[in-house]
C-alpha cells in the first residue's frame, strides 16, 4: 500500500515540476512547441495552375518520397494569386507551384525566400535570383504550323510570317491578356533588334498587319485552331504543341524560330508565414531534384531545368535550338510600356 501511495506522489511531483519548467521558460517553450508541431506536420497545401499531366507525374512521387500528404488546389494563375492576396493575413497555401516569374516578382511581398539545396545543379541561367525563387520547369515560345495548309510555304522563323500568302491565316492571342502571347511579343522584340529598337517594333506592326485582326480568345485557341485546320500557323508555346504531336496529331509541326527562341522558367515559391514551411522547403528541394526532373523529362512535354537528365525521344534537345535570353529586369520594369506601345500599334493597324 505504501509503495502505491509513493508512486502516486512521485507522479504528482513530476507533473508539478514539468508545469514549473514550462512556466519558467515562457515564450521559449511556446516557440519550441510550435517548431515541434511544424516538424511533425504531415501536410502540404499546394496551389498550382499546372496541367494534370505534370501534377499526376510529380505529386505521387513526392508523397512517396517524403511521406507528406499533398492537398492540391488547381486553378488559373490569376485566380490563385488573387486567393493568395486575400489570404495574406492568414495563409492557407504553403507553396504556389508553377507560376510565371513576372507574377512572382510583382508580388514578392507574398513569399518567403528559400534557396533550394539543388540550386547549383540547375542550368546556370535559371538558378535562384531576385526574379526566380525556384525554377521548376521551362517553356519556350514556338510557332505551330498546320502542314496541310502551309504546304510549300517556308516557315523557319518570325521573318517568314510576313509572307503575304499567310495574311489572315496567323493565329495569335492578345498580348495584353495572354501570358503566352506577351512572351512571344517580348521574344520577337528581343531577337529582332531589342526591346526599344524601332526596327523591332516595325516588325511587330508588320506582323500584326499580316495577322489581319484575327486575334484568338485565348492561348489554347491558338494551337487548337491550327490543329483543327482553321488557321495555317500560330504563335504558341512548346508544351501544348508537343502534347498534340505526342497524342498523334500528324497534321501539325513545331518550329523554333531561327532568329532565336526564349525559354522562360516556371517558378515555385513558399508563401510567407505558410503553415507548413518545412514541408514547403522539402517540396522545392524535391521538384528541383534529379529524380523529379527526370520524371518531367521522360513522362511529360515539359522541359527540365537541369541538364543532367535524359530527355525523351520526341522533344528536340535545347542545344539544338537557337536560344536567346529574356532580360528579366527590363521586361518586369517596362511591362506596362511594352503593352501600351503594342496597343497603340494595333489601334493604328485597325485604323
Amino acid at each position: 500500500m505504501k509503495k502505491k501511495i509513493f508512486a502516486i506522489l512521485s507522479l504528482a511531483l513530476a507533473i508539478s515540476l514539468t508545469a514549473c519548467s514550462s512556466n519558467d521558460s515562457g515564450d521559449k517553450d511556446v516557440s519550441n512547441d510550435k517548431q515541434t508541431k511544424e516538424n511533425s506536420s504531415n501536410t502540404l497545401v499546394v496551389y498550382s495552375p499546372n496541367s494534370e499531366g505534370i501534377v499526376s507525374s510529380i505529386i505521387p512521387a513526392f508523397e512517396e518520397s517524403t511521406g507528406i500528404n499533398v492537398e492540391l488546389q488547381q486553378a488559373g494563375t490569376g485566380e490563385l494569386f488573387t486567393k493568395l492576396k486575400g489570404e495574406k493575413a492568414q495563409p492557407v497555401a504553403d507553396v504556389i507551384w508553377g507560376s510565371a516569374y513576372s507574377l512572382f516578382y510583382e508580388n514578392k511581398d507574398l513569399f518567403d525566400e528559400y534557396v533550394s539545396t539543388n540550386d547549383s545543379e540547375l542550368i546556370k541561367e535559371y538558378q535562384h535570383n531576385e526574379f526566380i525563387p525556384a525554377a521548376d520547369k521551362l517553356d519556350g515560345s514556338c510557332i505551330i504550323i498546320n502542314k496541310d495548309l502551309v504546304k510549300d510555304i517556308k516557315i523557319e522563323g518570325y521573318e517568314d510570317l510576313l509572307n503575304p500568302e499567310l495574311k489572315g491565316k496567323i493565329a495569335t492571342a492578345d498580348p495584353t491578356s495572354s501570358s503566352s502571347a506577351f512572351c512571344h511579343l517580348t521574344n520577337m522584340l528581343k531577337v529582332m533588334g531589342g526591346y526599344e529598337d524601332e526596327k523591332a517594333w516595325q516588325y511587330v506592326k508588320d506582323l500584326f498587319t499580316n495577322v489581319d485582326g484575327k486575334i484568338q480568345s485565348s492561348s489554347s485557341s491558338v494551337y487548337k485552331t491550327v490543329a483543327d485546320g482553321e488557321m495555317a500557323v500560330g504563335l504558341s508555346y512548346e508544351d501544348p504543341v508537343m502534347q498534340l504531336k505526342k497524342d498523334g496529331a500528324d497534321n501539325i509541326d513545331i518550329v523554333y524560330m531561327k532568329e532565336g527562341s526564349i525559354f522562360l522558367p516556371s517558378v515555385t515559391a513558399i508563401v510567407k508565414n505558410a503553415p507548413n514551411q518545412e514541408n514547403a522547403k522539402k517540396f522545392i528541394d524535391f521538384i528541383t531534384s534529379k529524380e523529379a526532373q527526370q520524371i518531367l523529362a521522360s513522362q511529360t512535354t515539359n522541359r527540365p531545368v537541369r541538364d543532367d537528365v535524359e530527355m525523351n525521344d520526341y522533344m528536340k534537345d535545347l542545344k539544338d535550338i537557337k536560344l536567346d535570353q529574356e532580360d528579366y529586369e527590363y521586361v518586369t520594369s517596362h511591362q506596362k510600356e511594352i503593352v501600351e506601345k503594342y496597343k497603340e500599334i494595333f489601334a493604328d493597324i485597325q485604323g
